[in-house]
C-alpha cells in the first residue's frame, strides 16, 4: 500500500507542471495566439526560481521569481507578435531557443548547489488519515494552485463575459474588432497570462520536483504541454485529464527502469514522447472534432488598421 501511494504522488508531482504549462497555454490559444515558446518559457521560470531561492533562502520568493521570469519572457513574445506582427510560429520557436540557452547561462554558477524545497503541506490528523491523507492533504502547495487554477480558467471562460469575450477573439478577431472589442489588449493579457504559468510550471521543476537546478531540466515538458492542449480540444477540465495520463506515463518509465524491467532504457525514457505522438496521430483521424473545438482564427497575426 505504500509502494502505490508513493507511486500516485510522484504521478501528480510529475503531472502538476504539465497541468499548469497546458492551461495557461490553453488560454493563449483560446484568444487566437498560438505560442511555441512554453519550453522556453519554463526553463526560464525554472532558472530563476532556483536562483532566487538559492540567494534569498526563501522558496516562497523562488516561486514568485519563477511566475515573474515567465511572464517578462511572454512578453517579449507576445511586442513580437502583436505589436510588430512578426510570425507566431517563428517567433516562438525562437523564443525557446533562446530561453534554453539564457537559462544555461544564466545557471552555471548553481550547478550542484542545494536548492530551496517547498515544503509540503501538513495538517494534523487529515494528513495521517491512511491512503488518502498524504494524496488530498500532504502534496505541495503548487499541486493545490494547479487544481484551483484549472477550476478558475474553466469557470472563467465558460461562465464569465470577459471569458466569452476572450473566446469570440479567438474565433474571429475582425468580427470583434468591429464590435470595438480591444483584441491586442486581450491577447496581451492571455499571453502574459500563458507566460505566468509556464513560469509557475517551470518554478515547480526546480523548487519542487527536483530542487536543484540541472541545464535543460524541462526536457521537452514544454512540447508535451502544447500537445496536451491539441489533445484535450481545448476544453480545460480534458487538459487535467490529459496531464495526469502523461504523467503516469512519464512515472511508469522510471518505475519500469527500478524495478528491471528487461527493456532498453532507451526505449522507456523516450515513452513520454512516444505518447505524445501517437495521442497526435489518434487526434487528427477525428478531423471533425478537432475543426469543431479549434479557435478559427488560432495562429493569425491581426493589425487594426489593415
Amino acid at each position: 500500500m505504500d509502494i502505490t501511494v508513493n507511486i500516485l504522488l510522484t504521478i501528480a508531482t510529475a503531472a502538476t507542471p504539465l497541468l499548469i504549462a497546458a492551461i495557461g497555454e490553453l488560454v493563449v490559444e483560446r484568444s487566437g495566439v498560438l505560442n511555441l515558446g512554453v519550453e522556453g518559457m519554463m526553463i526560464m521560470g525554472a532558472v530563476g526560481g532556483f536562483g532566487a531561492g538559492y540567494l534569498t533562502g526563501s522558496p516562497w520568493i523562488g516561486l514568485l521569481a519563477a511566475i515573474a521570469m515567465g511572464a517578462v519572457f511572454s512578453l517579449l513574445f507576445a511586442v513580437m507578435t502583436l505589436s510588430l506582427a512578426t510570425n507566431q510560429v517563428a517567433t516562438g520557436l525562437s523564443l525557446t531557443l533562446l530561453g534554453l540557452g539564457l537559462s544555461g547561462m544564466m545557471g552555471t554558477s548553481f550547478v550542484g548547489q542545494p536548492g530551496e524545497r517547498l515544503p509540503n503541506l501538513y495538517i494534523p490528523v487529515l494528513t495521517d488519515i491512511p491512503v488518502v491523507g498524504r494524496l488530498l492533504f500532504g502534496q505541495d502547495p503548487i499541486f493545490y494552485i494547479s487544481i484551483a487554477l484549472t477550476a478558475a480558467v474553466m469557470w472563467f471562460l465558460f461562465k464569465t463575459r470577459t471569458g466569452l469575450t476572450l473566446r469570440s477573439i479567438g474565433d474571429s478577431h475582425t468580427s470583434a474588432h468591429a464590435l470595438g472589442i480591444k483584441v491586442i489588449r486581450y491577447r496581451y493579457l492571455a499571453v502574459i497570462f500563458g507566460g505566468a504559468c509556464a513560469g509557475l510550471a517551470g518554478g515547480h521543476l526546480s523548487l519542487v520536483y527536483t530542487p536543484q537546478w540541472v541545464e535543460n531540466m524541462t526536457a521537452g515538458r514544454g512540447w508535451i504541454a502544447l500537445a496536451l492542449v491539441v489533445f484535450a480540444s481545448w476544453r480545460p477540465w480534458r487538459v487535467l485529464a490529459g496531464a495526469y495520463i502523461f504523467g503516469a506515463v512519464w512515472i511508469g518509465q522510471l518505475h519500469a527502469q527500478a524495478f528491471g524491467i528487461p527493456v532498453p532504457s532507451q526505449l522507456l525514457s523516450s515513452l513520454p514522447y512516444l505518447a505524445t505522438v501517437v495521442v497526435l496521430v489518434l487526434i487528427s483521424r477525428n478531423k471533425r472534432l478537432t475543426m469543431m473545438n479549434t479557435p478559427a482564427s488560432l495562429g493569425q497575426p491581426f493589425v487594426p488598421d489593415r
